[in-house]
């Protein structure tokens, strides 16, 4: 998931005081997992704990829950590995319309939708009615590009395949600052706001 158009601000160090005038796109979502699943049907997809086991082996797997568990109960997230895991095709699409509709402040508001229905919830982001309900939670009527699979199609591709291409992604989260930093993987706000520093 792309999130375009974000300022930093105080969010990304609450402490600091320091508004910065630059822009930045946040990666948000798995592109090489969107692709690898993009020909897969919609719907509630397959089972999610196996698809990981499969993927990212069940040791390591086994060792990453009870972590990410203890991370996400720290800040309030409630992390659940039940559930589907199907294409998401349609999601990035919806995102992609948020922000044509409503900016980066309606696009924050789908993604912890989206975010929530899928790592809380053990929703599948392949079913259009979870959507649909993804975008009403957020104030967001979904209900034209639902109804039709062109909307946003040609967009949504060309934003993923300039990240992927551009910027080599494989891993996320990744942010690229002003079109020209960039920072690979989860970072402290600390090393955040120092990079914003640097480039000003």
């Amino acid at each position: 998931m792309v999130l375009r158009g974000k300022k930093a601000s105080r969010s990304c160090h609450p402490k600091s005081g320091l508004v910065l005038p630059v822009r930045i796109a946040l990666v948000r979502d798995s592109m090489a997992a969107l692709h690898a699943e993009r020909n897969a049907p919609k719907g509630k997809g397959v089972d999610k704990l196996s698809y990981y086991y499969q993927r990212f082996g069940q040791e390591r797997v086994n060792q990453m829950i009870p972590h990410m568990k203890r991370v996400g109960d720290s800040v309030g997230i409630k992390f659940s590995y039940g559930g589907s895991i199907a294409n998401t095709f349609d999601s990035h699409r919806l995102i992609w319309k948020a922000y044509e509709d409503g900016g980066p402040a309606l696009q924050d508001k789908v993604v912890e939708s989206l975010f929530k229905a899928y790592f809380e919830e053990e929703k599948s982001l392949g079913e259009e009615s979870v959507l649909r309900d993804c975008a009403s939670r957020a104030g967001m009527d979904a209900s034209r590009l639902l109804e039709d699979e062109l909307v946003g199609k040609e967009e949504t591709m060309a934003e993923l395949n300039e990240f992927r291409g551009k910027y080599r992604i494989t891993g996320v989260p990744f942010m690229v600052i002003d079109g020209k930093f960039t920072l690979s993987g989860a970072q402290p706000p600390e090393d955040i706001l120092f990079a914003l520093e640097e480039i000003l």
